[in-house]
């Protein structure tokens, strides 16, 4: 895992067995602003709004005695389909390992939580969702960098507007097993992704789920992981999705996306008796 010295501004790789504690970000892209893996080596970009991220970061993670800092934005070689691949399939892991995780609100302009905190774009995101849910520790940050509040006392506000069980934040993989596949699907069924294919990516880690990257295969992605899910699970809740378009003719056993868990009452549990160890 690669990680970045706080205080360096220097990339250092660790085996995931010897990890130093560290901080995450989590925040919303701006592509043409965003600072790269190649980009923060040589030469540095500080006239991109990506660069006030990390050096914010990485203050933020001084500040409570943290050396290191992983951003997404650079610290992935995305030049490396495996490197990539890798990571994604990593990505809910680490932000479970992370000391602490910073959700940067760009669009958030005042310090107290109310009716514009639903209006941020992080909460739309399909990424931004695995983030709320695994980090131990989570706070929440406004454009100018003032803190929010925590996730613990934002908790109420959070699970109202994403339709989140409070019980969800911060669980192990473990814990989440006890919430349904068409509940966890629904919590994804309104969020938005660039890429057609990270709409399955991006929901890797929620469901416990390792499968190769291949961008270009459209829709097909979402497909896939339902097959994962299928291959890993007795919860016939994967199967509780209404069509999104009025048209019965033909229907697949799979859903199209995760919209087609939104919009109803979700089934919340419904196993069969199984045998598997």
């Amino acid at each position: 895992m690669r990680l970045l010295h706080a205080r360096s501004l220097k990339f250092q790789d660790f085996n995931e067995s010897s990890l130093p504690p560290y901080a995450i970000l989590s925040h919303t892209w701006d592509a043409s602003q965003e600072v790269s893996l190649q980009e923060m080596t040589s030469p540095y970009l500080p006239s991109k709004k990506g660069y006030a991220k990390i050096t914010e970061t990485c203050r933020l993670a001084l500040s409570q005695g943290l050396e290191y800092a992983w951003i997404d934005t650079c610290c992935i070689d995305k030049t490396s389909s495996a490197e990539l691949t890798e990571s994604i399939n990593s990505m809910f892991r680490w932000y479970q390992k992370a000391r602490v995780c910073y959700a940067y609100l760009s669009d958030f302009h005042t310090t107290s939580d109310g009716p514009d905190l639903a209006q941020c774009a992080w909460f739309t995101r399909g990424w931004t969702l695995q983030e709320l849910i695994a980090p131990p520790t989570m706070e929440f940050y406004n454009s100018s960098w003032e803190m929010i509040g925590t996730r613990y006392q934002l908790e109420k506000e959070l699970s109202s507007i994403t339709g989140i069980p409070i019980l969800a934040f911060g669980r192990l993989p473990a814990a989440l097993r006890s919430f349904s596949v068409a509940q966890k699907m629904s919590w994804a069924s309104s969020r938005v992704t660039t890429r057609t294919e990270d709409v399955a990516y991006c929901l890797l880690g929620l469901f416990g789920v390792h499968m190769p990257l291949i961008y270009g295969e459209g829709s097909r992605a979402f497909h896939r992981l339902q097959e994962e899910i299928a291959r890993r699970t007795d919860d016939l809740t994967l199967f509780a999705w209404v069509p999104a378009e009025n048209n019965f003719a033909y229907c697949s056993l799979l859903a199209s996306s995760p919209a087609e868990f939104g919009g109803r009452d979700v089934v919340t549990t419904h196993r069969r008796p199984s045998s598997r160890s």
